[in-house]
C-alpha cells in the first residue's frame, strides 16, 4: 500500500480546525493571510421586509490552491456556514456551483480550482424593521495544493439596510455571472440503483440536449468510488450512468450532472430498477488535460492494434480465397516495379475505402440508435446470397468456364485488369474480412466505441492499411518484389488452382446461409445460384462460338439474384429458425440474457459466458479446439459451471449493448464469472487448458 502525503495534510487539517484559534483572533490577521480568502457580498445593499436578498462568499484561491465542493470527494472538507442573525431573518441551504474533477494518486476530489461563488439566500420576514440589518457568518474550508492541505476560518460580516417597500432596489451585476456558474435544476427525477457492487443511473434529459462530456457528481457520501471509472448509455430521452458503487442503503440520493465547462444540472434520484440500455456516448473523453493525453494514448495505442490486426488477417481462412485473386495480378505482373506499385497502391485505396465506409456506416446505425456491431452486413442473408453469387461466378472464371471481357457483372470489376481490377479486389477482400477477427483486433474494435466519430474512423482506416501491407511491402521493398516469379505458361495452372479457395468460400457461404434462413428456404436460393452458373456455362459456351451475349447474360443474371434475394424468408421466419439451430453439444448451454445472468450471479453460481456467430471463423476454430471438447464439458461439469451462449449470427440488440458494455464491436467475447467476483474477460484465441484451468486452477 502506497502512502499519500496528501492524505496525511488533510488529517491533520482535521486536528488543526479543531484546535483553530477564534474567530476574532484569526480575523486579525486579515484575508490577505488565507490562501483561499473569502469575501461576503451581498446583491443588494438594500432590502425590503417580507423579501429576500442574496448573499456570495467570494472565493478567490491563490495560484495553486483549490477550494471544494460541498462534497469533496475522497479527501477534504466541505465548507461550513455559523450564521449570527437578527430576529426574522433566515438563512437558505448554500448554493454550490458545478465543481471540477481532480485526481491525484487515484484519489479523487470535487474542487474549485478558480474563482467562486457560493450563495446564500436569505429570507426576511414582514415583521423587520427599517433600518440596518448586521449580518455575520463563521465560516471553515479547507485550502489545498496537490501537495499540502491548510485547515482556514473566517468571521465574515455585511450590513444591510432595511428600506420602506417604494425605495428602487439596485442589483449588483456580478451575481448574473455568480448564477450563470451554478447547476440548473432538472426539473424531473431520476432514479437509481445499486446491485452487485455496481450503481447505475437514470437521468431524464431530452434526445437534442448535447451532453458534451458528462460526469456525475454525488453529494451523498459513500454511495459511489469516486475515482471509479463512469460509462454512460444514450437511450432516447435518457442518458444512463454505470459505476462502480461503495455503499447502499438510501433511498434518494442529490447531485449535478455536469456537461461542460460550469454547466450541469442538479436533480434528485430515487431508488428503482435501472437497466444498462441504449448505446454508449460516442465522445466520454474529458475535458481535462491529463485525460485528453489518455484519449490520444488509447487513439495511439488501437491504431497499432488495427495494423497489427489488419496485417494478421492475411492469415484468416475468410480472407485467404480473396488474396488469390491479388496473387494472380501480381503473377501476372512479373516484377514489373511500376505495375506492381500502381496495384499496390489501387488494392490499398480499396481496402482503406472499404473499411472506412463500413466503420462510417455502423457508426451510423448506432448514432441513430441501432444495436450493431463489427461484420453487421453478414447478418443479412440477402447479402450473404450476392455475395455467394459473386463468389461462385469469381471461382467459376477461374475455373475457365467463361471470360470477362464482355459481361457486365459485378464480379468483372475484381478480374479488370490495372488499377480498376487492383482497386475493387481491395474493395472485396475488406468486405468478406469482416467476419474475421484476429489477435489485437478486440481492443481496437473495442476503442471505437469510445471514442470520438472521426477517430474512430481512423482505426477502421487502419486495419485496411494493416490489411493491405503485405502487398505495399511487395511493391515498394525491391528485395522482396525480385523474388516475384516471371509470367509464363504456369500462369494459366495457377488461375485454375485459384479457383479451389473460391468454391470452398461458396460453400461456407452456403453452409450459412442454411444456418440463418433454413434448409427448406436454402434449397429454393440454391435454385436460383444454379440459374447464375448455367447463365455464365450458357455465356461462356457463346464466347467459345464467338457469339456476343453480354446484354443478355446481364439481364439474366441480375433477374436471377434478385429472385434469388426475393425467395429468401421473412425476419420473423429467420428469427425463428435461429431457435431451431440447437443441436447436441459437447458442452450444452443456454441462449445468453442479462436476466438469466443476473439469476445466476445472485445465486452464486459459476457462470461461463461466450459470444459466437456462424459466420465468424475464430468462434467457431475455438468452438471446435476447445470449448466443444469433453475435457472442456467434463471440468465444467464437474464445478457446476453454468453456460451461457449468445448466437450472434442474426442481429440481436440485446446481445450488441453487452458487447459494446465489455468493450467489444463484435464478436467472440469469452467471460467467466466466479462466485462473488467480477468477471474475467479469456483471450480470444483459447484452448482447452485455457478453460479448465479456471475451474481446476493451473497444473
Amino acid at each position: 500500500m502506497t502512502f499519500d502525503f496528501r492524505i496525511f495534510t488533510i488529517i491533520l487539517a482535521f486536528v488543526a480546525l479543531a484546535l483553530a484559534p477564534t474567530a476574532e483572533a484569526q480575523n486579525q490577521l486579515g484575508n490577505t493571510e488565507l490562501n483561499v480568502p473569502a469575501t461576503l457580498m451581498a446583491e443588494s445593499q438594500q432590502v425590503k421586509a417580507g423579501q429576500s436578498v442574496t448573499l456570495a462568499f467570494v472565493m478567490e484561491p491563490k495560484p495553486t490552491w483549490h477550494g471544494y465542493w460541498e462534497n469533496p470527494g475522497d479527501a477534504g472538507i466541505g465548507m461550513s456556514f455559523d450564521w449570527t442573525l437578527p430576529t426574522g431573518v433566515t438563512a437558505g441551504e448554500p448554493q454550490f456551483p458545478v465543481p471540477d474533477r481532480l485526481l491525484i494518486s487515484s484519489i479523487m476530489n470535487y474542487v474549485y480550482k478558480g474563482d467562486y461563488a457560493i450563495l446564500v439566500n436569505l429570507a426576511l420576514s414582514d415583521a423587520v424593521q427599517p433600518g440596518p440589518l448586521p449580518i455575520s457568518v463563521k465560516s471553515e474550508w479547507l485550502s489545498c495544493t496537490d501537495e499540502i492541505c491548510v485547515p482556514e476560518q473566517d468571521e465574515l460580516s455585511i450590513t444591510l439596510q432595511i428600506v420602506d417597500k417604494d425605495t428602487a432596489i439596485v442589483l449588483n451585476e456580478r451575481f448574473n455571472g455568480f448564477r450563470d456558474a451554478l447547476p440548473r435544476p432538472l426539473g424531473s427525477d431520476a432514479s437509481f440503483a445499486v446491485n452487485d457492487d455496481q450503481f447505475r443511473l437514470s437521468i431524464p434529459l431530452p434526445a437534442d440536449v448535447d451532453v458534451g462530456t458528462p460526469y456525475f457528481f454525488i453529494k451523498e457520501d459513500g454511495i459511489v468510488d469516486y475515482a471509479a471509472a463512469q460509462k454512460f448509455n444514450r437511450d432516447g430521452d435518457r442518458l444512463i450512468l454505470e459505476t462502480a458503487a461503495r455503499g447502499d442503503g438510501l433511498e434518494e440520493i442529490n447531485g449535478i450532472l455536469k456537461i461542460g465547462k460550469d454547466m450541469g444540472f442538479l436533480f434528485k434520484a430515487s431508488k428503482g430498477e435501472v437497466a444498462m440500455t441504449g448505446l454508449p456516448l460516442a465522445n466520454p473523453l474529458a475535458d481535462d488535460g491529463p485525460t485528453q493525453q489518455a484519449g490520444a494514448s488509447l487513439l495511439f495505442l488501437a491504431l497499432g492494434g488495427a495494423l497489427l490486426g489488419g496485417l494478421l488477417l492475411n492469415l484468416m481462412p475468410c480472407v485467404f480465397p480473396i488474396l488469390s485473386l491479388k496473387a494472380m495480378s501480381l503473377a501476372k505482373a512479373g516484377g514489373d516495379e511500376t505495375v506492381v506499385r500502381r496495384d499496390a497502391l489501387a488494392y490499398t485505396a480499396g481496402v482503406v475505402l472499404v473499411a472506412t465506409a463500413l466503420g462510417a456506416v455502423l457508426l451510423g446505425l448506432r448514432s441513430s440508435g441501432a444495436a450493431v456491431g463489427w461484420a453487421f452486413q453478414l447478418q443479412d442473408p440477402r447479402i450473404i446470397f450476392v455475395l455467394l453469387a459473386l463468389v461462385t461466378a469469381i471461382g467459376l472464371n477461374l475455373a475457365g468456364l467463361f471470360e470477362l471481357p464482355n459481361v457486365n457483372f459485378g464480379n468483372k470489376l475484381t478480374q479488370k485488369d490495372g488499377a480498376a481490377g487492383s482497386f475493387w479486389t481491395g474493395a472485396l477482400a475488406a468486405f468478406v474480412a469482416t467476419p474475421c477477427t484476429g489477435p489485437f483486433m478486440a481492443a481496437a474494435l473495442g476503442a471505437t466505441i469510445i471514442l470520438p466519430p472521426i477517430a474512430a474512423l481512423v482505426i477502421f482506416a487502419g486495419l485496411g492499411v494493416g490489411l493491405a501491407l503485405p502487398f505495399l511491402l511487395i511493391a515498394f521493398v525491391p528485395a522482396i518484389r525480385s523474388r516475384l516469379p516471371k509470367p509464363g505458361p504456369w500462369l494459366d495452372g495457377f488461375r485454375k488452382a485459384m479457383a479451389i479457395p473460391m468454391f470452398l468460400t461458396s460453400i461456407g457461404l452456403i453452409w450459412l446461409l442454411g444456418r440463418q434462413i433454413g434448409t427448406d428456404a436454402l434449397g429454393l436460393s440454391l435454385i436460383f445460384l444454379l440459374a447464375v452458373a448455367l447463365i455464365l456455362w450458357w455465356f461462356g459456351g457463346g464466347q467459345i462460338k464467338g457469339l456476343s451475349r453480354g446484354m443478355l447474360t446481364s439481364g439474366a443474371m441480375t433477374a436471377a439474384i434478385i429472385g434469388g434475394v426475393l425467395a429468401l424468408p421473412s425476419d420473423a421466419a429467420m428469427n425463428s429458425q435461429k431457435l431451431a439451430n440447437t443441436s447436441t453439444a459437447t458442452l450444452p448451454s443456454e441462449p445468453f440474457s442479462e436476466t438469466r445472468l443476473s439469476e445466476l450471479r445472485a445465486s452464486g453460481e459459476p457462470v461461463f459466458a461466450y459470444f459466437t456467430a456462424d459466420w465468424c471463423i475464430t468462434c467457431k476454430a475455438n468452438e471446435a479446439a476447445a470449448i466443444q471438447r469433453t475435457e472442456t464439458a467434463d471440468a465444467f461439469e464437474a464445478a457446476k459451471v453454468t453456460v451461457l451462449m449468445g448466437d450472434w449470427t442474426r442481429p440481436d440488440p440485446e446481445i450488441s449493448k453487452f458487447l459494446e458494455k465489455h468493450g467489444r464491436a463484435g464478436v467472440p467475447l469469452y467471460l467467466y464469472y466466479a462466485p462473488g467476483e467480477n468477471p474475467v474477460i479469456l483471450p480470444q484465441l483459447l484452448t482447452v487448458a485455457t478453460l479448465t484451468d479456471l475451474v481446476n486452477g493451473p497444473a
